[in-house]
């Protein structure tokens, strides 16, 4: 008996335990440093680039001559809101022959907006699932009769 109340006890720790183990998840194009130091300015070409990072996550909306890499990785622990753990974003700039200019890190300067849980309340009738379904109890006309038969 008391060796049962200790594996249970036991195995309630290490159930409790792994739940807390977070679920990590990567998002986007998150580069790292051995990559964009193979890209050369002044040498590499948009091919270059697209070979060595890959396609870029999204480009300037005014100047194709801009693409950017934007990755983030982010931890979630049980029901909590996930948090973001790193992230990075990177600009590539090219000139007018399709070569590389400039390559750098930019620096997100936002605002970390919460998650509102609240909703818009809605105006008009709250009726209950009781009423809906006794409220269309009679509502359904017969099939009209057409004037060719």
């Amino acid at each position: 008996m008391i060796f049962t109340k200790k594996s249970l006890l036991i195995t309630a720790a290490i159930l409790s335990l792994s739940a807390c183990t977070p679920t990590v998840a990567q998002r986007g194009n998150l580069l790292e440093d051995y990559q964009i130091e193979k890209i050369e300015t002044g040498k590499h070409t948009r091919s270059d680039v697209l070979r060595l990072l890959g396609s870029p996550t999204t480009v300037a909306p005014f100047d194709n001559n801009v693409w950017y890499y934007i990755g983030q990785e982010t931890e979630k622990r049980g029901i909590l809101d996930p948090e973001v753990v790193q992230e990075r974003v990177v600009s590539v700039e090219f000139n007018e022959e399709n070569v590389v200019t400039s390559v750098r890190d930019e620096q997100p300067d936002r605002i970390n907006i919460p998650i509102e849980r609240e909703s818009t309340p809605t105006h008009g009738n709250k009726t209950t699932i009781m009423q809906q379904f006794l409220g269309n109890l009679g509502k359904f006309n017969p099939a009209e009769q057409s004037p060719n038969r």
